[in-house]
Parts: C-alpha cells; sequence; structure tokens
C-alpha cells in the first residue's frame, strides 16, 4: 500500500472553527485533533474491553497504537471533511467525523498487511509490527511465523474496527447505503491494485502503464479519490459534484504515489521513518524503474534489471542502481509527471463549483502532499 510517513506538516488553509451544527469548515489541525480524539478513544475502550469481550492483549494493542496513532498526516480524513464541504454538507459535522476516523483505521489495516507482504523493517522510524512482535516472542520456536501470523490478525482487526467506526457515526439510513457503496469500492479497488503491485514484481514486470495502473488503484484510489467521495456522499452530493471531485482525485492521488516512488529510492530515512533499500531488493513496478529501464542502452538497462529484485543486494549495489536511474533522466521524468499532475488537478478547481474555502484548502493540500519530503 502507500508508504505513509511520519510527516506532520500542516496541510491545508486556516479558516473559521465551526460549532456541530454549522456547515463553514473546521481548520485542519482541529480536523486532525478530533479524529486523533476518536481513534483514541476507540482504542481505550478495546484496551480495557468492551460490549463483553476480553480486553485486547497489551502488545497488540501498542502495535495498533503505533500504526493508528503515532505519526501519519491524516490525510485522509482532511480529505473526508473537504468532500463533505465541497458538497455543501448540512448538519452536524461529527458523524463525518467518525467516518473520516475509519478511514485512518482502514489505513492501518492495509498498512499492516502491505508491511507483512513486503517483509519491510520499519515504518515510521519504529520496528514494523510483525517484525516487533516476532521479537516479542522471541522465546517461541517459530517465533518469526507467529510475528507474521498476529500481524495478519491485526490487521483484520483494524479493518473490522474501521467498520465500527462507520457503523457508530450515527448516519442516517440513506448516509449510510452511499457511505457503503464508496468503501465498498474502494476495498476492492485497493486489494486488486496490491495485487497488480506484487505480481508485477514477483514478474519483474517494469511497464509504464502497469505502474501507473498500480499508482491508480494501489493508493490513488484510497488515499485521495475515495476519501472526497466519502464525504461528498455523506452529504448527498449530486452527480456533478462527484465529477468535478474525481477529476481533482485522479491526478492528484496519481501524483501522490510518484513522489512516494521517489521517496522511496532517493528519500531521507530519518525524515521518511522507512529504508530507501526495499523498493529496489523487491523491484518494485513503478514509474521511475520503468522510465530508466527503458531509457539507458541494453547493456545497462541489462544491468538495472539484474540489481532491482535483488533482495540480498548490497549498498553498493543500491547505490549503483539509484546512479543508473538518475543517469537516465527517469528522476527528472517522474518530476515533471508530478507537477502536470498537479498543474491538471489544480486546473480541475479554477472551475470547480466548490466553496471558495474548499477550494483553498484543496490547492494547498495538493501543493504539500506532491512536494513533500516525507
Amino acid at each position: 500500500m502507500s508508504h505513509d510517513r511520519n510527516d506532520q506538516g500542516d496541510i491545508g488553509g486556516n479558516h473559521v472553527a465551526a460549532t456541530a451544527q454549522s456547515t463553514l469548515q473546521l481548520s485542519p489541525a482541529q480536523i486532525r485533533q478530533e479524529v486523533e480524539d476518536v481513534l483514541r478513544s476507540h482504542l481505550e475502550e478495546r484496551a480495557s474491553g468492551m460490549d463483553g469481550e476480553p480486553p485486547m492483549p497489551q502488545e497488540l494493542l501498542r502495535m495498533m497504537d503505533a500504526y493508528v496513532l503515532k505519526g501519519g498526516k491524516r490525510v485522509r480524513s482532511l480529505l473526508c471533511v473537504a468532500g463533505w464541504h465541497a458538497a455543501r454538507g448540512q448538519g452536524p459535522v461529527q458523524p463525518v467525523i467518525r467516518v473520516a476516523a475509519s478511514l485512518e483505521m482502514f489505513h492501518a489495516s492495509a498498512l499492516l498487511h502491505d508491511d507483512v507482504m513486503d517483509d519491510s523493517e520499519l515504518r515510521r522510524g519504529r520496528p514494523t509490527a510483525h517484525r516487533a512482535l516476532a521479537r516479542f516472542h522471541s522465546g517461541h520456536p517459530e517465533a518469526v511465523r507467529l510475528g507474521v501470523s498476529a500481524t495478519i490478525l491485526l490487521g483484520d482487526l483494524a479493518l473490522a474496527w474501521s467498520d465500527h467506526l462507520v457503523n457508530t457515526a450515527g448516519l442516517t439510513s440513506q448516509q449510510r447505503e452511499a457511505a457503503g457503496t464508496v468503501i465498498d469500492a474502494m476495498r476492492t479497488a485497493t486489494a486488486y491494485g496490491q495485487y497488480r503491485d506484487l505480481t508485477a514484481a514477483h514478474q519483474g514486470t517494469l511497464r509504464a502503464d502497469e505502474a501507473l495502473f498500480i499508482a491508480r488503484y494501489k493508493t490513488a484510489r484510497y488515499t485521495v479519490e475515495t476519501p472526497l467521495l466519502l464525504g461528498a456522499a455523506l452529504a448527498g452530493a449530486d452527480a456533478d459534484v462527484r465529477e468535478q471531485l474525481r477529476d481533482f482525485a485522479v491526478p492528484l492521488g496519481v501524483a501522490f504515489q510518484l513522489r512516494d516512488d521517489l521517496l522511496g529510492v532517493y528519500g531521507d530515512p530519518e525524515k521518511t521513518g522507512k529504508s530507501r533499500s526495499e523498493d529496489i531488493r523487491d523491484g518494485k513496478c513503478t514509474l521511475l524503474a520503468s522510465i530508466a529501464v527503458a531509457a539507458v542502452a541494453p547493456d545497462e538497462a541489462a544491468r538495472l534489471r539484474e540489481l532491482l529484485g535483488d533482495r540480498d543486494l548490497d549498498a553498493a549495489g543500491e547505490a549503483e542502481a539509484r546512479r543508473l536511474m538518475e543517469q537516465s533522466g527517469a528522476r527528472a521524468a517522474v518530476e515533471a509527471r508530478i507537477s502536470g499532475l498537479r498543474d491538471e488537478a489544480l486546473g480541475v478547481l479554477r472551475t470547480a463549483s466548490f466553496p471558495s474555502a474548499v477550494v483553498d484548502d484543496l490547492r494547498v493540500l495538493a501543493q504539500s502532499v506532491t512536494a513533500r519530503a516525507a
């Protein structure tokens, strides 16, 4: 899934605070805080046991806390609330906040499973859940397998809890139906995109069209497009508003993933909280890699293909792969593609029928998520 970072930089404009009954925007800081409060309250309830359930084991709660509350930019939450305002949502905003929090819980589920599939070492500067849980059970003869199995269950729990947050948001029957349709489509697209990501890496596929498909379905759908459309669905958006949001979201979501791809190879681990070796060693089908292989001479392309996907690659080999991709012009080409996609998204805002405050926030957010260093 998308490689979420630990940056807490400000995203979005600062607008007048809203009361629970107002249709004015909440500030980004308020949205983040209210979403954090919902998530923290939910985890605290699980820690002590709720609805007759036993308390969650402390080691699992620590892992869930790390994935849900430690780090993350809350881009999905901000976009969900922005989608509601873009469609001129009326009434209390708290149900929307709770649904926005459910997206963060789904994101945690995706990250937990993604880290297992990629056998990642770090997430937001900390050991990934399967590594940490293997260490916790280090006295067990199959501690590694136990850590992986426990993390799969943890991801399943986060997915179930994302449903719980929606089901307890106080939505009307019409809102529940509209939201369910959007959420179901998101989950299907994310799973399909993740499958294509896995198979492309294992098959050594390095094609630009496949890389862009994966970027759209693995990340763009659930990071940008679905949050906006979900918020709009809660507001009863008409077809025109949904189309405008989608036209803005698709290029921005792909640009978001392309930035992640660059950070996965050239980023500073101190800022990203992740290793910059994994995408190279996994041979990920990214636009960066596919452009590089197509642009260099045949002997260099053959060498680059040898390097990409070598799980035992040393630091010198990684440096060589980075150098070949840089010299091919691929890094500059991806930067140019990100700029073009951002401009495409911003162009939609110039004629969109959204309230001006929403346009301002989306414009700032588009700049932030595509120019970030983490």
